[in-house]
């Protein structure tokens, strides 16, 4: 596979637990030693964090859907994807947030991909990067 396959497997693998609420293989996707930079009011979100937010929308149910639009692949290596891509997530409440993302792919040492880091940004970013 070369790195636009992987991160699209990743990417779908992600939309899909999203939408079978299978917290514990949506985990699976995500690095321990994850870091989240460029969400409102907070400095970064670390993987505790997003596992108790994702236990929370998940029993609660508040994401009908995820999706991911477009691939732009930075930088890669043999244990590292750092790509571009908007993300989407349409809540069961009808809103939908969209915004682009930067993120890094690592291959841990049990073979699987994880997302590292991730880092929201804004929409002149996006624009300067050519994936807005």
């Amino acid at each position: 596979m070369n790195e636009e396959q992987i991160a699209q497997n990743w990417m779908d693998n992600c939309c899909q637990t999203i939408q079978q609420y299978d917290h514990k293989a949506h985990m699976n996707l995500i690095s321990e030693q994850v870091q989240v930079y460029g969400i409102p009011g907070f400095d970064v979100i670390g993987y505790a964090d997003w596992f108790s937010q994702c236990e929370y929308e998940f029993r609660e149910k508040l994401i009908e859907k995820a999706s991911y639009a477009g691939i732009k692949i930075r930088q890669s290596n043999n244990n590292q994807i750092m790509f571009l891509t908007s993300e989407s997530i349409l809540a069961t409440d009808g809103t939908t947030d969209t915004h682009p993302i930067e993120i890094v792919l690592s291959k841990e040492t049990d073979g699987q991909w994880r997302v590292t880091q991730e880092r929201l940004l804004s929409e002149q970013e996006a624009q300067h990067l050519g994936i807005s």
